[in-house]
């Protein structure tokens, strides 16, 4: 074999090698979510102030990126397929005392998942999103999650 096919058929080999092979997602925790602050935003549609997120460099780095997480199953909408997770669970007040809007993520499953219940914990991978814009999503958004384990 000559020296230029050699250098071909490694090429070949390395680039066929990389290409099927899948990256592990990057396993974040709901302490990394925290690099968020918040201020204040007057909206005429609702005659109120909500939230608008200011997210830090640390959670800017996963945007777009795929992203394992495991947290507490909220079923909001099991009908139109509506999950969230959450840092704490439901059932001791998800949302009471040091826990806000960075400590819950929007779950948009690739597929559906009928068996799911209340509180329970569940790992997730997905692509990361970071919403400050939309008012009608929650901060975090986790798209086309797939469980990895219960």
């Amino acid at each position: 074999m000559t020296k230029t096919l050699k250098i071909v058929s490694l090429i070949a080999f390395v680039g066929i090698t990389f290409a099927f092979s899948k990256s592990e997602p990057i396993k974040i925790t709901w302490e990394i979510l925290k690099d968020v602050k918040f201020s204040d935003k007057w909206s005429d549609e609702f005659q109120a102030y909500y939230a608008v997120p200011s997210f830090g460099n640390n959670i800017k780095k996963y945007n777009g990126q795929e992203v394992q997480i495991r947290g507490y199953i909220i079923p909001i909408d099991i009908v139109d397929g509506y999950y969230v997770l959450s840092a704490n669970p439901y059932s001791q007040c998800f949302f009471c005392g040091n826990a806000g809007p960075e400590s819950v993520m929007e779950i948009q499953m690739k597929k559906e998942y009928r068996d799911l219940r209340m509180d329970q914990i569940i790992t997730y991978k997905g692509k990361l999103r970071l919403n400050k814009d939309d008012i009608y999503q929650l901060n975090y958004i986790l798209e086309d999650a797939e469980i990895v384990a219960r």
